[in-house]
């Protein structure tokens, strides 16, 4: 079976982001595989462990995506790509992405396509299914089960509070939630044969495609952080005197009622 996971390097939110000028400054901003995609590699390794087959990630990017490539293959990819567009765009949207990856995925034979539900730097969800549309193959988003029987797929997915069951076939592309499966981490022997596992970058003129033919559709205004909170207040006194003081706060300051 051959699996492709789609992967992108992204801000580990959980480290604070400076933002000077509407640009997140890179200098000292810890970056991080995107946490949904990690569940993506998961699920491709158990269908890989079950099927047999291989496990390519495939990223759009600069260089230092290498780092979080090496990371993927150390959880159990096979080998990894780079398209590498450095040098071409400075700030891709999701066509340009999309149109990037159908023309690497068009030319590779593939069973299924992971990727994750969203990349919590943008949480758009789009370039999974532009690139399923481009490819013109079944897709199913958000995904909590997956289960391959030769040539069918039968999947189940996430709708706000319940759960769709979805039978299909392959070639298939679906998009990972949490709770799909619980990611393994890198293991010590995981991490050295990474460093001999192949990694390949590929650029623009590799995939026959220049600058006008991906660039954005999407234009960036402005970058800001949400507001800081004021800090909550504490009332005291009885029950009833806090709740007065309360009302009081809520007709003065809040301007609710």
């Amino acid at each position: 079976m051959n699996l492709f996971v789609l992967m992108k390097r992204t801000f580990d939110t959980e480290e604070k982001i400076a933002i000077e000028a509407g640009k997140i400054q890179d200098e000292g901003a810890e970056f991080i595989i995107n946490p949904y995609d990690e569940y993506a590699i998961e699920e491709a390794m158990q269908l890989k462990e079950q099927h047999g087959g291989s496990i390519t990630a495939v990223t759009v990017g600069g260089e230092e995506a290498e780092k979080e490539l090496r990371t993927a293959l150390a959880m159990g990819c096979d080998q990894a790509v780079l398209i590498n567009i450095e040098d071409d765009l400075e700030e891709p949207d999701q066509y340009a992405v999309s149109t990037i990856l159908y023309h690497y995925m068009k030319d590779q034979e593939f069973d299924v396509i992971l990727g994750g539900n969203v990349a919590i730097d943008g949480g758009s969800g789009q370039v999974a299914p532009r690139l399923a549309e481009l490819l013109n193959i079944p897709y199913v988003t958000t995904i909590t089960k997956l289960e391959i029987n030769g040539k069918d797929a039968n999947a189940e997915r996430d709708v706000e509070g319940d759960v769709e069951k979805i039978k299909t076939s392959l070639p298939l592309l679906v998009t990972a939630q949490q709770g799909l499966n619980e990611p393994r981490y890198p293991s010590l022997p995981g991490i050295m044969k990474a460093k001999k596992k192949p990694l390949e970058e590929i650029e623009l003129d590799d995939l026959d495609l220049d600058e006008d033919d991906v660039s954005a559709k999407i234009k960036t205004i402005e970058r800001f952080l949400p507001p800081k909170k004021e800090a909550g207040k504490l009332l005291e006194g009885e029950p009833a005197e806090q709740a007065k003081e309360l009302v009081s706060l809520l007709r003065s300051e809040a301007k609710v009622i």
